[in-house]
């Protein structure tokens, strides 16, 4: 059953209504017509079975026939991961792959190596990041929205983070991820391309922050941010 994203706001009733994006979709690309029946999710982790009712080129009306279970449950590990920026469309596919991982929260991450420069962009990149949080979980299954924050630096995450619940992945100076516990809630952070530097590094050991090696493969970032998500979510999560 093809499966379409409505805020709860779009829901009345026993009605729900799609936007124009969706209806584009629903209509031109999917060729649904009257009486189809498809799936509608509003990211609060159930999906609604319904039948449509009425299109046009203003939206969709649907009938709502039951409340169902999502295709795929939510993990038990409340897994926020922090990503440094990385140029072109490689964020992106992190973006896409935490969603399928089922990481509760992206944070974009600035740091001292990180070439990213957002200057006035931070909002028109914001709406694109979470039109790809929707799509991604329309085709994973998921119920429930992964949350993206507005982009913040290494010091600050540092600063507003408890240091029990983070932990620093990097190509040198930390422990091996088996000696420790994952649990909970925990904030993986991952680096840029050229790694973390030495202040940062420094910055983190002060905070008492834990610092973990993988090994001494080395990953482009993008690579690295998949493998942590996949790694935490085999020990704690629901890959296992």
């Amino acid at each position: 059953m093809r499966r379409f994203f409505a805020h709860p706001d779009c829901f009345a009733g026993d009605k729900v209504i799609l936007g124009k994006d969706e209806t584009r979709h629903l209509r031109d690309v999917l060729r649904l017509t009257e009486g189809d029946e498809v799936a509608v999710f509003d990211g609060s982790g159930f999906d609604h079975s319904c039948v449509i009712e009425n299109m046009s080129k203003k939206g969709t009306i649907l009938a709502v026939r039951e409340k169902t279970p999502p295709p795929s449950a939510e993990s038990p590990l409340d897994l926020t991961m922090a990503v440094a920026l990385t140029k072109g469309d490689k964020f992106e596919f992190v973006i896409q792959k935490c969603v399928e991982l089922g990481v509760k929260e992206l944070i974009p991450l600035l740091t001292d190596r990180c070439d990213v420069k957002l200057h006035d962009k931070t909002e028109s990149k914001m709406e694109r990041w979470k039109k790809i949080v929707i799509e991604s979980s329309k085709q994973c299954g998921r119920g429930t929205l992964m949350d993206i924050s507005e982009p913040i630096s290494f010091a600050s995450l540092l600063e507003s983070g408890d240091a029990e619940k983070l932990l620093v992945f990097s190509e040198r100076g930390g422990g091996k991820v088996d000696g420790f516990g994952v649990g909970g809630k925990i904030t993986a952070l991952v680096g840029p391309e050229g790694g973390w530097s030495d202040a940062e590094l420094e910055s983190a050991k002060d905070a008492e922050v834990r610092i973990v090696t993988l090994g001494g493969r080395i990953l482009r970032a993008e690579t690295a941010a998949v493998s942590v998500a996949t790694i935490l979510q085999h020990r704690a999560g629901d890959l296992n």
